[in-house]
């Protein structure tokens, strides 16, 4: 069973997050292991599986890019399996040139106009993915997917870069 039929969901990009937590909460309220401790050995651990398997579920659907990734697999999109791979040469230029940028950025400033300008690539990116998924554009979602995957590492080194300096000046 995937993640959207595990919490009652149809299949789709973009999802209620309001209608996630609802369908989320009434199951975990219905399986977790608390209910079933006084149950035999087999109901527990089924519980618990269960349970296991909607944290997964609602983990991976409540953020919009382990969503839109989860998405593409269910499409037949692959993508490299580590999340960290970029095989695209276009896009690892872009990356190696950002995080140089972002290494030589010497203030908090400099370091969150770096990060608005990734924020802002990849809402564009997100934004996009809902045609490229209608047009069923495979490669097109690949490439997005692995670019969207790499503003988002960016954005965790923009942090990292932020409190260095901060700390640097303290």
């Amino acid at each position: 069973m995937d993640h959207f039929a595990r919490l009652g969901l149809p299949a789709a990009l973009d999802i209620e997050t309001a209608a996630l937590d609802r369908a989320y909460f009434a199951l975990q309220r219905q399986w977790h292991p608390d209910r079933f401790v006084a149950k035999p050995p087999e109901e527990r651990a089924r519980a618990s599986v269960e349970a296991a398997a909607l944290n997964d579920a609602y983990r991976t659907l409540k953020d919009p890019l382990s969503r839109a990734v989860y998405f593409a697999g269910i499409k037949g999109v692959e993508l490299p399996g580590d999340g960290k791979t970029i095989d695209d040469p276009e896009l690892l230029m872009e990356a190696m040139e950002a995080r140089e940028e972002l290494h030589e950025a010497a203030s908090v400033d400099a370091v969150e106009a770096l990060a608005a300008k990734a924020r802002n690539e990849a809402r564009k990116a997100m934004a996009g993915l809902d045609g490229l998924f209608l047009a069923n554009d495979k490669p097109a979602i690949r490439t997005a997917l692995l670019r969207l995957r790499y503003l988002d590492k960016f954005a965790e080194e923009a942090r990292a870069r932020r409190m260095n300096i901060e700390r640097s000046k303290a």
